[in-house]
């Protein structure tokens, strides 16, 4: 699978790492060009490009930088990738520590990931936001273990939300679905499921538990 990743720090060199590892084709890019990429591209084999050409004919793109940049991102940036491209955003609103205050969040109670969607003007599957970017590289598990970690998945393109669920499974973890992006709330920073390293039943009981009120910690 093609698969472009905006975004090479723990999480995004994390995911370059196993995913190029599993035989897929993937093209990483930052903030600060591809000639900064070139010991991760030497480790892995993945292609550094620049943020406007990550995407270019991408099955999955994954966007993984801090959500003050989202709106930053090329316009069209998706006009040249796959047709039905899924593109999983893992970004979580840190208002206090590095975003500032985003008002569509604070004010109209957007979720993070809905935002997200309106800056980059394409639909998005939220997952990996609350995944410890080391887990990436020392917790996968065969299927069927009982063991292995469960990561919620949401999104409201099912064909999108399916590529995503079965790549993660892939990757070692089993999945829960967690709803469309108006119900992703409940894997937002703050919630019972965020960062929580537990198995399917309890990352649905989690995500059952969640309260629509934003923690103070991450209010701006």
């Amino acid at each position: 699978m093609r698969i472009g990743i905006i975004g090479a720090g723990n999480t995004g060199g994390n995911l370059t790492r196993r995913l190029t590892a599993l035989g897929h084709e993937v093209s990483v890019a930052n903030s600060r060009g591809p000639h900064t990429l070139t010991a991760l591209a030497e480790e892995t084999g993945a292609t550094p490009v620049t943020v406007e050409e990550a995407a270019r004919g991408a099955e999955v793109v994954v966007v993984t930088i801090p959500l003050k940049a989202v709106p930053d991102l090329p316009s069209g940036l998706f006009d040249g990738a796959a047709d039905g491209v899924a593109v999983i955003d893992t970004g979580n609103y840190y208002p206090r520590q590095r975003d500032g205050r985003i008002a569509a969040i604070e004010d109209e109670g957007l979720t993070e990931s809905r935002w997200t969607e309106r800056q980059i003007g394409h639909p998005v599957i939220k997952a990996f936001n609350g995944t410890y970017a080391q887990d990436i590289l020392d917790r996968p598990l065969p299927a069927g273990d009982p063991d292995r970690m469960a990561l919620p998945v949401a999104g409201d393109d099912e064909a999108a939300k399916r590529t995503v669920r079965d790549l993660i499974d892939e990757l070692g973890f089993d999945t829960v679905d967690a709803g469309g992006i108006d119900d992703s709330w409940r894997q937002q920073p703050g919630t019972p499921v965020y960062g929580l390293r537990a198995g399917a039943d309890a990352v649905t009981k989690a995500l059952s538990e969640a309260s629509p009120e934003r923690p103070a910690d991450f209010r701006g």
